[in-house]
């Protein structure tokens, strides 16, 4: 009775610890509140999990990138994923999440993976829209290149002749993408939205490409507006 008794809190750490886990590597930059609020747990629950995943080195810590104007006190602390815990979280989560969205396909029709890919990045548009607004004076490509690397993209941005080529030198769910291009489909929809820009995906690590790439062309100047004759002399030409 005694062992199934400290088993039982054991079993329910192992996977809380794991929702964690999944979540920064979801959010990438996450406050330990966040964590909190997100999975319904106390404060200090989350706390004692993060220590332990640091302990392991699956994930670290560093000050949270500011956007607009920046807070009076000492700035947040956040918690990243660690190339190990990368590494850790891909091996655990790449299979269950492969048979996932086949066994969605199977039973709701080939277009399902594709609405669950536009649901799950409608929700990652909305977070990046808010923290677009809430800095109107830099780019919106620059800051999101900015909110990229802080989910762990690994984000740069590089001019060319026709615009900018934005890159992801790394993608968490390169694997799955693999086997569901939709979710690379829906990124790109949801970056376009962002941007207001037609763009084009050049490159993705899901296919073998040693970076994602997408193209950001300049804005399209607008056409000469014809000019408008007075009335009179139409009238004048008329006659």
């Amino acid at each position: 009775m005694v062992s199934e008794a400290v088993a039982a809190p054991a079993a329910d750490d192992a996977g809380t610890r794991e929702r964690v886990m999944a979540l920064i590597m979801e959010r990438g930059a996450t406050t330990a509140a966040d964590v909190a609020s997100a999975l319904a747990i106390t404060p200090a629950a989350v706390r004692r999990h993060l220590s332990a995943l640091a302990r392991k080195g699956l994930v670290a810590t560093r000050e949270r990138r500011a956007y607009g104007a920046r807070e009076r006190g000492r700035p947040a602390k956040v918690y990243v994923p660690t190339d190990a815990g990368r590494n850790d979280f891909v091996h655990t989560y790449d299979a269950l999440a492969i048979d996932l969205l086949d066994y969605l396909r199977q039973q709701a029709g080939p277009d399902a993976v594709g609405e669950f890919a536009r649901a799950r990045y409608a929700g990652v548009e909305r977070r990046y829209r808010e923290a677009l607004e809430a800095q109107p004076g830099a780019t919106p490509l620059e800051v999101l290149t900015g909110l990229l690397s802080d989910d762990g993209f690994m984000a740069s941005l590089h001019p060319v002749r026709s615009g900018h080529q934005l890159c992801q030198h790394h993608c968490p769910v390169a694997h799955v993408a693999a086997r569901f291009p939709e979710l690379c489909v829906a990124e790109a929809e949801a970056f376009g939205r962002l941007l207001g820009s037609h763009v084009q995906r050049l490159a993705t690590i899901a296919h073998g490409d040693g970076v994602c790439t997408l193209h950001v062309p300049h804005p399209v100047a607008s056409p000469p507006q014809r000019p408008e004759y007075p009335e009179h002399h139409q009238e004048k030409e008329s006659a």
